[in-house]
């Protein structure tokens, strides 16, 4: 729903309204952002919010009084000494700027966000053009909301209507700002193996910006800021999320100023950003997914889950069953032939698997990390006949065949290298910084893109290949192109991502029916900027079964489970060296895109006889991870236990999935409330044999049960039918 009338306008979605209007001055201010509201209440704002940084009208230092006003555009050296939203350089060297209102339209549908991924369709959109008094710049903001949804998408366009250059060196997507409202602010912070921790503190005064400057959305900061109200908590209470639909360097930032007003802003990170823009031509900004929840932090996730699966996700493969895989990394790392992998299809196949995938070695000359990369062919000194025999190995135990690809990427020790050493990332005579004996390729170069894509689309149109796994394991650094001139440098950041988004765009184009998995290094570009391409991402390179539940729960908080690839993997676990139980290791693995990362062969029976039975419980509940509400329901980061459930969204049955950490002396009964189920029917919980109220089970709760370290559990609920087949 929009509503614009006489400079007004409220824009609402499910459970949210968001409502401006057009100063006196031009400028255009915020009035409310929260729960629903009606057009008439634009009267009362403005009298009261609206009136907050009001100068009286016979006051010739009127724009003094800018600081602290909830500017939806807010510019650079006119008083509002908070963080700016654009920042442009004139061909004098002038920066400052002076938006104000121009006009304004509404549309159905999205706006256009060329080369870069976005909300796919359907929808309002109000276009809010801005023009400022000092320079040819003019901003248009644009805002689309869904009804069903509660989740609003911000971004916006700057065009250069004058005869010189200017350079953007700030080019954010959006601005949010409260008038006098005390937050804590939640972060998603993290490292490899241990992607995407919550942290949550108070706001103090000054500016706290969340940030990459790696050239990818990376493993350290994600894309994403809450704002959360001093009684929020994870079922009750306030919270505003903010998440870029972007995959490259970004910044959110939330400043409270000293008028007690806070200001949450982000978008491309204006760290050696500048971007030259000539007459007539336009840039356009990343979206931003902005979410306001009455409902605590669970509500915020499951409206992100919502948007995220109806409008990001491919919609082929939204609610597509995903492939219950095997993959050969850590059963054979880079020692493999068909004599080693056969037997691993073979048993893949008795167990039940759906797909077998060669991971990384089955390329050029590809014996470790050293060397191959870019080399798109396969290594017949290794692969005897090449990948057909083991295809044709799969098909006839009726596996699907997947492969790996680290497109961006390439060795020095290379064909491709050696015909091409211009075509990295750095400049010629300074030395580059190698991470995994790897370079970087410049996708901001559309040849070096062309050749990719070809060399790639090779190998997928000669071989029957259902599953691609997009890998990257390194970060850029050098941020120089050999191809850009000196006064466009600061561009290559952001055309490295368009680069990236372009080569993925036609392989998904031209292969519609490949299923494509995102990696990189692990969950180093896990965003939603991704998710548009790839309809599940590999959450984290570590898989021991603990610390893949603190990973899973954290990426919970704005990704759905969906989204996120999760594998059973052998112990002592490769990446922590602990010993947890092999029925864990699956119960944790099933919150997401199942699959296996093991040698399948040295399994012992009982071992095989477990995954068998993991996989069919899955293929029982995948329909509710791929379509379900998440309901987190005891945190492993502040207690011993982890726990959530995942309900059908008409709430007639639920999969709850319980870890315990450590056991300890005398450890008292915890009591799991369970969220999410309809307080007035009647449920069955089928592994204790008890009949309850939904309202029982939110209130009263189950007990967890007792089991050693790492132990786990899980409990099927339904509704319960009765005698005439009636749901009560």
């Amino acid at each position: 729903m929009i509503y614009a009338k006489n400079g007004r306008f409220l824009l609402g979605g499910n459970g949210f309204s968001y409502a401006m209007f057009v100063d006196g001055q031009g400028f255009l201010q915020k009035l409310h952002f929260g729960g629903k509201i009606q057009p008439f209440d634009l009267d009362f704002l403005i009298s009261g919010i609206g009136k907050i940084q009001e100068p009286p009208q016979d006051n010739p230092n009127r724009e003094g009084y800018l600081d602290g006003m909830p500017s939806e555009c807010p510019f650079w050296g006119r008083i509002d000494t908070c963080e700016p939203m654009i920042t442009a350089v004139r061909s004098d060297g002038g920066v400052v700027s002076r938006f104000v209102y121009s006009s304004h339209r509404i549309y159905d549908g999205v706006p256009a966000v060329q080369g870069m991924p976005r909300a796919r369709g359907g929808g309002q959109t109000l276009a809010v053009t801005l023009k400022d008094n000092f320079s040819p710049v003019e901003v248009t903001l644009n805002y689309t909301v869904w009804d069903e949804l509660g989740v609003m998408v911000k971004n916006c366009e700057i065009a250069n209507g004058g005869g010189d250059p200017i350079f953007l060196t700030r080019a954010f997507s959006f601005c949010c700002d409260f008038t006098d409202e005390r937050f804590d602010v939640m972060r998603l912070w993290g490292d490899w193996g241990k992607e995407r921790s919550p942290e949550i503190s108070a706001l103090a005064h000054g500016v706290t910006r969340l940030q990459s400057t790696r050239g990818v959305s990376s493993h350290q900061t994600n894309p994403f800021i809450a704002l959360i109200k001093p009684n929020c908590s994870e079922n009750i209470g306030e919270c505003y999320g903010f998440q870029l639909v972007y995959s490259g360097s970004f910044a959110l930032s939330a400043e409270l100023g000293n008028k007690g007003q806070t200001r949450v802003i982000g978008g491309i990170n204006d760290l050696n950003f500048r971007w030259k823009l000539d007459e007539n031509e336009r840039f356009v900004t990343p979206q931003a997914a902005i979410c306001y929840s009455d409902e605590g932090l669970g509500g915020m996730s499951r409206a992100y889950a919502d948007f995220i699966r109806a409008q990001i996700v491919n919609s082929k493969w939204v609610d597509a069953r995903r492939p219950v895989l095997v993959n050969n990394w850590e059963a054979t790392y880079f020692d493999f032939g068909n004599e080693r992998l056969f037997p691993i299809v073979d048993e893949a196949a008795r167990l039940g698997m759906d797909t077998f995938v060669l991971d990384d070695g089955w390329f050029g000359k590809r014996d470790d990390a050293t060397s191959g990369l870019g080399d798109w062919f396969v290594n017949t000194n290794k692969l005897q006949g090449g990948l057909k025999p083991l295809i044709d190995r799969c098909k006839q135990r009726g596996l699907k065949f997947g492969l790996w690809f680290e497109p961006e990427m390439v060795s020095e020790d290379s064909d491709l290298f050696r015909a091409h050493p211009d075509w990295i990332i750095g400049k010629s005579g300074f030395e580059p910084v190698r991470q995994r004996t790897q370079l970087v390729l410049d996708f901001s170069r559309g040849e070096v893109v062309d050749y990719i894509f070809g060399a790639v689309s090779d190998v997928l149109k000669n071989n029957d290949i259902a599953y691609v796994k997009w890998d990257m394991n390194r970060y850029l650094s050098e941020f120089y192109s050999s191809a850009l001139p000196a006064d466009r440098q600061g561009e290559l950041a952001h055309r490295y991502v368009l680069g990236v988004y372009r080569l993925a765009e036609m392989l998904t184009d031209a292969f519609p029916d490949v299923f494509f998995e995102g990696c990189a290094s692990g969950g180093g570009r896990f965003d939603a900027g991704m998710l548009y391409y790839f309809p599940q991402i590999w959450t984290s390179d570590d898989t021991d079964g603990f610390e893949r539940a603190k990973i899973q729960w954290g990426t919970s908080l704005c990704y759905p489970l969906s989204a996120m690839s999760c594998h059973v993997s052998a112990c002592p676990n490769h990446q922590t060296g602990r010993v947890v139980p092999f029925s864990t290791r699956g119960n944790i693995a099933s919150l997401g895109a199942t699959g296996y990362e093991l040698d399948l062969t040295k399994l012992s029976d009982e071992e095989k006889s477990q995954v068998a039975e993991q996989i069919t419980e899955y293929k029982q509940i995948d329909g509710l991870v791929l379509q379900g509400d998440l309901y987190r329901l005891s945190s492993p980061f502040d207690s011993p236990f982890f726990c959530v459930a995942v309900v059908s969204k008409d709430k007639s049955r639920a999969y709850v999935v319980g870890e315990r950490a450590l056991t300890l002396p005398r450890d008292v009964n915890r009591i799991i409330r369970i969220y999410g189920l309809d307080d007035s029917k009647l449920y069955c919980v089928r592994e204790l044999n008890l009949t309850a109220s939904g309202a029982a089970l939110k209130t009263a709760g189950l007990v967890a049960p007792k089991t050693g370290d790492f132990g786990s559990w899980t409990w099927h609920i339904e509704q319960v039918a009765d005698r005439a087949g009636n749901k009560k």
